[in-house]
């Protein structure tokens, strides 16, 4: 809704302003402006909370900010919204392997290959199933780092 229309009694389309914010924070963050995007994505989330969208679009920005901890709280407040969301549970099974994180890696990698998005494409997939069948293999035991004692 026009400003003129609201200047003349309208309201404002709040789901027309989430998108606006949305498309700033996408334009934003391709010019590399990554602050700025989460900005506009955080105030698109004020107008709706439960944007899987924005919390997803959030989360792979964190992500390429080297900040996972936010980016992992997006990617799992995007799967309350929307369980089966096999994107969401790629990009976080991934953030997990790196804090080392096996067990909940391993559900959200089972999670994505059981039913893959439509947009998921063959490498993602096969990239998937080696990190999962790696994360199967038992884990070595780590070195003993103490020297044992040697009786004398």
């Amino acid at each position: 809704m026009s400003w003129l229309s609201r200047l003349f009694g309208g309201g404002s389309d709040k789901n027309s302003r989430r998108l606006d914010y949305l498309s700033e924070a996408l334009t934003l963050e391709k010019s590399g402006d990554i602050e700025a995007a989460l900005t506009s994505y955080r105030l698109a989330l004020r107008e709706k909370p439960d944007d899987h969208k924005v919390l997803m679009n959030m989360a792979i920005a964190y992500s390429r900010s080297s900040r996972g901890d936010e980016a992992i709280r997006c990617y799992k407040k995007a799967l309350e919204v929307e369980p089966g969301l096999s994107a969401a549970h790629y990009g976080l099974a991934f953030l997990l392997v790196k804090r080392n994180d096996r067990d909940e890696a391993i559900q959200h990698l089972e999670a994505f290959l059981a039913a893959p998005s439509t947009t998921a494409d063959a490498q993602n997939i096969a990239h998937a199933s080696r990190t999962l069948e790696a994360l199967r293999q038992p884990q070595e035991e780590a070195p003993v780092t103490e020297s044992p004692d040697i009786e004398q």
